[in-house]
């Protein structure tokens, strides 16, 4: 029997320039008397979070700040977060609320330690398997209100939390509603000092967001599900569709722009309603074989340290990880609905020709030339002798590779992972 039923669900969201001065009034209105910031060095360096913790302080509020959060957080730093989190609570009056300011990393890094403060075990236990136990929440999480400061994870909207289990050189996450945050807080100017590698990375996770859970499985290819079954990911549907298709045409006008001036207010602001909307979109349908295909690939970093990052730690943005294998992983995709792969490249480019399966990917590689996005995976340090380790890690993404409209073998996985070693 096939599925009938679609899911949708979204935080409240306040948008707009300005609008990351009411947290504190929006924080006091949970009720919470403390609040735990959580936020990465290179974010309060920029003075925003401490802007926000005053402001707060200001309503009456105490607020406790975390900024070691790390850039594509691993098991460790999580640790190390939740540690803190634990003896500062343990040593005043419980937190009420939970506030992350930052990117994809601190948000997610927030979601871990409001999990882990409200619930029993360790991180491992709520890991998804097959890494962890996939355990779920026992107990109800206290409000988070996320602000993102870059345009691209869509963590703010989203149940998921990402990170890096070292040990096993594998990347892979936490799922759960429950880890959905309150509320959205998208302030697009405190974008404005997201440096360019980092607009790039960052938006090709927005695009592919929309292109993923556009071209995802639809929901009613599913078989029917018992209410306890249902999970956040149900495949494309009427609503996400809408988000999507709004998102990429934001890009189509903004993209460019954001990376070639910064500076740029109105293609900053575009991009954080691309990151919103496109976040709004694939936080109920889904993401598939590209995302699945990035956990390795940041996971098993060689040498590759991207400009605009952390000098000296090698690493391969998340959203750059995603990229990479994203135009063979359309191309490989396309049978199974070509008409919406046609009509997202249309989005993005409305001069794209043709109408076969390279139209999309076409499209894909003239930006990411465009935007400094790397060559392909060689450029950041893997080769064909690589391949096997990467189709192992994306085979551990089951969750996501579920909700590719077209299931990839091992070997479909090979190929794609091949054909991306460069891409022009």
């Amino acid at each position: 029997m096939s599925e009938t039923v679609f899911t949708y669900a979204a935080p409240a969201l306040k948008f707009g320039p300005g609008s990351s001065a009411e947290i504190g009034y929006d924080l006091a209105a949970y009720g919470a008397e403390r609040v735990l910031l959580v936020t990465d060095a290179g974010v309060a360096a920029t003075g925003h979070p401490a802007r926000i913790a005053d402001q707060c302080r200001a309503r009456g509020l105490d607020v406790v700040v975390f900024d070691g959060a790390r850039v594509e957080p691993t098991d460790e730093s999580m640790a190390a977060a939740i540690a803190f989190a634990r003896d500062a609570q343990s040593a005043g009056t419980p937190f009420g609320a939970v506030l992350a300011v930052g990117g994809g990393s601190s948000i997610d890094t927030a979601k871990a330690v409001n999990l882990m403060l409200t619930n029993p075990g360790e991180l491992m236990d709520y890991i998804n398997a097959p890494v962890g136990k996939a355990r779920a929440p026992e107990f109800p999480l206290l409000p988070l209100v996320a602000v993102p400061t870059t345009t691209g994870t869509g963590s703010e909207s989203t149940t998921i939390c990402v990170l890096d289990v070292l040990s096993l050189h594998v990347k892979t996450g936490i799922s759960h509603a429950a880890l959905r945050p309150r509320l959205a807080i998208v302030d697009p100017s405190l974008t404005l000092t997201q440096p360019a590698t980092v607009t790039a990375a960052a938006g090709m996770d927005i695009l592919c967001h929309a292109l993923e859970s556009y071209t995802a499985r639809w929901y009613g290819d599913f078989e029917a599900k018992r209410p306890e079954q249902r999970v956040p990911y149900c495949g494309a549907n009427p609503i996400a569709d809408m988000w999507s298709e709004k998102a990429l045409s934001l890009l189509s006008g903004a993209f460019r722009t954001a990376v070639r001036d910064g500076s740029d207010v109105l293609a900053r602001e575009q991009m954080a309603m691309a990151a919103t909307f496109a976040g709004l979109g694939f936080g109920n349908a889904g993401v598939h074989i590209p995302h699945a295909n990035a956990y390795p690939i940041a996971g098993r970093v060689k040498s590759f340290v991207p400009d605009g990052y952390p000098a000296g730690e090698p690493i391969v943005p998340h959203g750059m990880a995603v990229s990479l294998t994203a135009p063979a992983a359309f191309e490989f995709t396309f049978e199974a609905a070509p008409e919406r792969h046609l009509r997202a490249a249309r989005l993005l480019d409305p001069d794209a020709t043709g109408d076969g399966p390279e139209v999309l990917p076409g499209v894909l590689t003239s930006l990411m030339r465009e935007i400094g996005i790397p060559n392909g995976l060689a450029a950041v340090g893997y080769d064909l002798a690589d391949v096997g380790d990467l189709v192992s890690g994306a085979l551990q993404q089951q969750r996501l590779l579920a909700t590719a409209p077209r299931t990839p073998t091992e070997d479909d996985l090979a190929s794609v992972f091949a054909a991306s070693m460069k891409h022009w």
